[in-house]
């Protein structure tokens, strides 16, 4: 039996992807939607049932769909909106294979940073007040000198991000927890001493709390140059003490 014309292309499944997207783009699909079954779209477009769970598996690794077996509201392949998983997956694989160096990253996220800072909405608002809140919250939960140091890199990594929230530009926080994210394990495993970590968590914390007290004075200047400072050192650090194990 011969394919079929759409299943004799090379990559079948962007049939699927390119259909979805333009129901995304129209409207006739957005979040919280259910996708027909694999059986039913594999009729519809005129492709393996293979074809169609291989293009469902790239919009699940983009953050674009959750699909979960068995009945009930939350079965099945539902449309769902996390960029976040799709980039930081795509950076940190081409970050351990080399293709993209740390230090580009590290520069990446420098410019996110202070450009977020310096975009950053700064008032009353229940929702501005809410995230200072936070963020306090986060730098208490760090000040624990016995806080475990994985649980401190992430408690660290919803601080800058939340930071970066308070721009009000989704795009740039999606890619801030993207580029923060790659390079998780990077950061974790720069530091695997006690006598390493403790100096440097405590200069941390200090800069920490200098970055939001520039942020609720409103010293929004301040606040883009201290994250400079703060993330050059740190990365600098970092990769110092790699040099010398």
């Amino acid at each position: 039996m011969g394919e079929s014309s759409s299943e004799s292309s090379s990559f079948a499944y962007e049939v699927v992807l390119e259909v979805i997207e333009q129901k995304l783009r129209s409207g006739e699909l957005s979040i919280g939607d259910r996708l027909p079954s694999e059986r039913s779209m594999a009729a519809e477009f005129n492709l393996s049932r293979a074809s169609v769970r291989d293009a469902i598996r790239i919009l699940g690794v983009l953050g674009l769909v959750r699909s979960s077996t068995g009945s009930g509201p939350n079965s099945g392949t539902i449309i769902i909106s996390e960029p976040v998983a799709g980039l930081a997956a795509a950076l940190r694989l081409h970050v351990a294979s080399r293709g993209l160096a740390v230090k580009e990253i590290v520069r990446t996220r420098i410019i996110l940073e202070t450009g977020a800072a310096l975009e950053a909405v700064i008032d009353d608002s229940p929702e501005t007040l809410a995230k200072l809140a936070q963020a306090h919250e986060l730098l208490a939960r760090m000040d624990d000198p016995k806080l475990d140091r994985n649980v401190f890199h992430e408690l660290d990594t919803q601080f800058h991000v939340l930071l970066t929230s308070l721009s009000g530009n989704a795009v740039l926080e999606a890619m801030m927890e993207s580029v923060r994210v790659s390079v998780r394990d990077y950061v974790a495993n720069s530091i695997t001493t006690d006598e390493a970590w403790l100096p440097l968590a405590t200069e941390l914390r200090h800069q920490h709390h200098g970055i939001l007290d520039a942020f609720e004075s409103n010293q929004l200047e301040d606040a883009a140059r201290l994250l400079r400072s703060h993330i050059e050192w740190f990365y600098g650090t970092a990769t110092e003490d790699m040099k010398q194990r």
